[in-house]
């Protein structure tokens, strides 16, 4: 698979199989998407990866998390959002209902505590910074998790990126012994993709380019 049809294949996935995914597999995945640049090659990124019973235990510490704290999906602005980038998760989210519909379950519920979940996917990888590295050095977190969703894909796995879990970072670092001096930057969900599933028959769109992107000649 080269990486234009991976990059136009992949989406995210929000119903995984139970069929474990061998850790060599996981390994290897990682072996190549840490391939990935980094400013003066500091590879700051660190990857917590959480198979099996372990798993199930972490998913249920952060679904008691959320169902307590109520912490749900959001964009985090810290300003208000143009229109037409609000427009845009809008349209997301009524598009996913439907499917949401057929699975009886209401949209909010999945997608927080499916997140929370990590929908059931049998292997959850955590990625970390140190907190000594400055913002700027998430970029390289950002480049790292494109590599890690595009080589899982031309692999045969399904992923889905989750922001959510970052409301409870201190869940995670003690459920997992993480150090304090770490900071949680997304999770990833990885499996095989459950193709009966309605949700998987879900895919978000993508605007034209001329929305993105200036020329000056």
């Amino acid at each position: 698979m080269d990486v234009s049809q991976a990059v136009r294949e992949r989406r995210s996935i929000r119903a995984f199989k139970p069929d474990p995914v061998p850790r060599e597999q996981v390994e290897e995945i990682l072996r190549i998407a840490t391939c990935a640049p980094s400013a003066i090659n500091l590879q700051p990124w660190e990857f917590t990866v959480v198979l099996g019973e372990e798993r199930e235990r972490l998913s249920r510490r952060l679904i008691k998390a959320y169902k307590e704290k109520q912490i749900t999906c959001a964009p985090g602005n810290v300003k208000p959002l143009p229109s037409e980038v609000i427009a845009r998760g809008v349209e997301a989210a009524e598009g996913m209902k439907p499917f949401l519909s057929e699975k009886g379950i209401e949209f909010n519920q999945f997608v927080n505590e499916g997140s929370c979940n990590f929908y059931g996917a049998p292997v959850a990888i955590i990625i970390c910074i140190d907190k000594a590295f400055s913002q700027s050095n998430y970029v390289d977190i950002g480049i790292v998790l494109g590599y890690l969703l595009l080589i899982a894909h031309s692999a045969g796995l399904s992923t889905c990126p989750i922001g959510l879990i970052t409301a409870y970072s201190d869940e995670i670092k003690d459920e997992l012994g993480i150090p304090e001096t770490k900071s949680v930057i997304i999770g990833v969900a990885m499996g095989f993709p459950e193709d009966d599933d309605p949700i998987n028959r879900f895919k978000s769109s993508r605007d034209a380019i001329d929305k993105f992107v200036r020329w000056i000649d």
